[in-house]
């Protein structure tokens, strides 16, 4: 082993734990802000639950609501876009009728083949 190897893989080595924490760490941020957006969003729900949509009712009593159970909410990250709901379009190819008959004895060919 050459000298020059040992520098390689230390440089490589160093350089992939900087990438990797480097990753962690925006993944770490990217979790804290949609975190930090649910409890805002939890914290409001609560309040129009505790004090009506306007915040006052005239001195009348507010009736209790019943509770309802929480679903547990499935973390997003709002960094990752979404997924496409459409595969790519197909493609199509238009035979000549010797190229569809050529086809077609190839198919009967691998079908006797078994």
């Amino acid at each position: 082993m050459s000298e020059h190897d040992a520098i390689l893989r230390v440089t490589g080595a160093a350089a992939l734990t900087l990438v990797a924490v480097a990753c962690t760490a925006g993944l770490a941020e990217a979790l804290r802000r949609g975190r930090g957006r649910r409890t805002r969003e939890r914290e409001h729900a609560e309040a129009v639950r505790r004090h009506g949509r306007h915040g006052s009712h005239g001195g009348m009593p507010v009736p209790a609501i019943p509770a309802i159970p929480a679903i547990p909410a499935i973390p997003a990250i709002p960094v990752i876009p979404r997924q496409r709901q459409t595969g790519p379009c197909a493609e199509a190819v238009r035979l000549t009728p010797a190229e569809r008959d050529a086809f077609a004895g190839l198919v009967r060919r691998f079908g006797e083949d078994g």
